[in-house]
């Protein structure tokens, strides 16, 4: 289970720390000046922002994705820090996962009139400390008003030289599956939040990094450009499940994978949470999904920050040791 699985429940309450004038008080115009103070750029501000031209022998890459209030966050486990870094980085991984460099993101928001200017530049800050993580900026987005808190962020990205990008079609029988990033995390965090909120004195503080990891998974930038540069052919991020991501590059590629169960299993702050919990560690591992970890197909050894967890074979099933998931549902939109 997923954050994504959440059920909204009444109309946005934010929490009470966040005082000061609402966007409905300062009005539109006030509250775009307040992001672009929290998430400046020399390139935002006008009708739309022009971006350097691409070196030579390059591409642009773009994506969009949105986060809904009560259905991808909640607005009393996170702050609003978290969540705008949180956007930038399930936007950035899919830049990521094409091999390509994060340049740029653009932000809409819509917001109840009542949403306290404070937390909107929360957001906004949230997604400075991130995109600057990039070298990248937020250059323009757009503000209006609505009932829930939503966010849309468009992540635009640069893949350079004359490699192929890492489309899903491209893994091959032979090659290794390899992994960047933490698996089963996020929904170890979400299983917490879920039994005890975000009240820490409920939660050993030892397994405060699996919240962490749910409320902004840590990738490092670059990751996927390296992995291009060395020779991985296919690649994505596991946002919506180890088996279900996975599934969809065998059946892109027409390929099986087989992983390693001793490669992917779950490290002993997951196990200890799940003893806690009395939940399956494994159903976290392989459908929980939202840890962005970048997973790609290579036949040379694995890439800087990469680690082996399996291999691409002929066939069209994903397997663990040869043997079917003991799970493999993950998110699907509806």
């Amino acid at each position: 289970m997923n954050l994504k699985s959440i059920e909204r429940v009444g109309v946005t309450s934010f929490p009470a720390h966040y005082s000061g004038p609402t966007l409905g008080e300062v009005g539109e115009h006030r509250a775009i000046e307040e992001i672009v103070a929290a998430a400046p750029s020399r390139r935002n501000g006008d009708d739309a922002a022009v971006l350097n031209h691409a070196s030579p022998n390059s591409r642009a890459v773009a994506t969009t994705d949105m986060l809904v209030e009560g259905r991808h966050f909640r607005v009393d486990w996170s702050t609003p820090e978290e969540i705008g870094r949180k956007s930038i980085v399930q936007n950035f991984a899919d830049i990521e996962a094409m091999g390509a460099r994060p340049i740029a993101a653009l932000l809409a928001v819509s917001a109840p009139p009542h949403t306290p200017v404070s937390y909107l530049r929360g957001i906004a800050a949230g997604i400075h400390q991130k995109v600057e993580e990039y070298s990248a900026e937020l250059v323009g987005g757009d503000l209006t008003s609505g009932n829930d808190l939503v966010l849309s962020v468009t992540a635009i990205g640069s893949l350079g030289g004359s490699r192929p990008e890492l489309t899903l079609d491209r893994a091959r029988p032979g090659q290794r599956v390899v992994a960047h990033g933490h698996i089963g995390w996020s929904a170890a965090g979400l299983a917490l939040l879920e039994r005890f909120g975000r009240d820490l004195r409920r939660i050993p503080e030892h397994l405060i990094p699996l919240l962490d990891a749910h409320f902004t998974p840590r990738l490092n930038p670059g990751r996927g450009v390296v992995a291009r540069a060395t020779g991985a052919t296919c690649m994505t991020d596991n946002s919506d499940g180890l088996i279900v991501d996975l599934s969809t590059i065998a059946r892109r590629s027409g390929v099986s994978i087989d992983l390693h169960s001793a490669d992917i299993t779950p490290p002993p702050i997951i196990y200890e949470a799940a003893e806690i919990l009395d939940a399956d560690p494994w159903e976290w591992v392989l459908t929980g999904g939202e840890d962005h970890t970048l997973l790609a197909t290579t036949a040379g050894d694995p890439p800087s920050g990469f680690r082996v967890i399996g291999r691409v074979g002929r066939g069209d099933a994903v397997t663990i040791d040869g043997q079917p998931p003991r799970y493999g549902h993950g998110w699907v939109s509806f």
